[in-house]
């Protein structure tokens, strides 16, 4: 038996930070949390999975039309079409009270209530679901407490929506414990909220898978879901898989290294180019820290120096990569010297 685990998709949520200078994906950033949805459809299609769970944020606020619950429809329909239900609990971002527009889902879709935990048996494969949603978006209490303990000869599966014990970034809704959650009995807690996947335990599992498309620079590194397989002593693998269509890293490069902005240049151009390979070659957002200066020869016109580095970003990744923002940073702004013999100063975040 095999299912996935899902959270945080965000449907049709901006990815902020690439608007600001000619050539920017910004199209390709506005389809890209509808891409890795298509890619989690995909995958749950090619592995033959028996259910997905969605642990809360499917989306990522009231929609702004009727467009993202079609889309979604359209989606789900396919997964109908494998014989594959889906099944999703809201968190924070598209709690009951949030969410105005509506449309009927194809009936493999279940949403869980958002009053009271509810608990589906699906008894073909012996599992037993529990979950509940937010009513609102501001849920202090530990919705966890409630849930039911596990049922005898059944594999148990918990689908919340929660801070947990608390994540760096992520604010404390439906906080619980990782005790807590293990007091309910259950084989496997299917978590949602926190955006970086985090294994937390293992037999039992408690598993954070992340979300499934980076949106902005704090959202850096692969992005995707859990995939699950069960047999009838327990969960044998819980893998992450990649469903991210567009990614974000940082890139540190120490300036003192280069004697002049050529050899910068060429340093620059190196470090970008492996980190598009080591991200498979997918589109790349980076933002660029250069730690020291470089010595001499820097541009002294502001605006050549940022598009020369955007222009390299762009020749390193193949028209792949862009610079969300270029930091020059150290004890001291960096002084450098034009060619024109001329001192130039750039401080910490002249250029975006």
């Amino acid at each position: 038996m095999k299912f996935i685990h899902a959270a945080d998709i965000h449907l049709d949520s901006p990815i902020t930070g690439l608007e600001s200078y000619e050539g920017a994906p910004v199209e390709e950033a506005r389809e890209a949390s509808r891409k890795a949805f298509i890619n989690l459809v995909d995958l749950a299609v090619s592995e033959k999975v028996d259910f997905v769970l969605i642990a809360g944020d499917l989306f990522d606020g009231d929609w702004k039309d009727y467009n993202t619950g079609l889309f979604l429809a359209a989606q789900t329909a396919r997964l109908k079409d494998e014989g594959v239900p889906a099944f999703i609990v809201s968190g924070n971002h598209d709690a009951a009270s949030r969410i105005t527009k509506h449309l009927r889902m194809p009936d493999n879709v279940k949403f869980f209530s958002s009053s009271a935990p509810e608990t589906v048996m699906l008894e073909g494969l012996g599992i037993a679901l529990h979950g509940q949603g937010y009513s609102s978006r501001a849920v202090s209490d530990d919705l966890s407490a409630d849930y039911p303990q596990a049922l005898p000869n059944y594999f148990n599966i918990g689908l919340l929506h929660t801070s947990l014990d608390g994540r760096p970034g992520h604010e404390r809704y439906a906080p619980s414990t990782p005790a807590g959650l293990l007091s309910k009995g259950y084989d496997y807690w299917a978590l949602g909220h926190v955006h970086a996947s985090e294994v937390v335990r293992k037999a039992p599992w408690i598993v954070f898978p992340g979300n499934i498309q980076g949106r902005n620079i704090r959202e850096t590194g692969p992005k995707g879901c859990t995939l699950v397989k069960v047999d009838d002593d327990g969960v044998v693998d819980a893998g992450h898989r990649d469903l991210d269509v567009f990614r974000w890293a940082f890139l540190n490069v120490d300036g003192s290294e280069a004697k002049d902005f050529d050899d910068l240049c060429d340093l620059i151009s190196r470090k970008l180019a492996a980190a598009w390979r080591d991200n498979s070659r997918m589109p790349l957002a980076v933002r660029l820290e250069v730690v020291g200066a470089p010595g001499k020869d820097v541009p002294e016109d502001p605006e050549r120096l940022r598009n020369e580095l955007r222009s390299l970003a762009y020749q390193a990744g193949e028209g792949g990569i862009w610079l969300e923002k270029i930091h020059f940073s150290g004890d001291e702004p960096a002084v450098f010297t034009s060619s024109g013999g001329q001192a130039v100063s750039v401080l910490l975040e002249t250029i975006e």
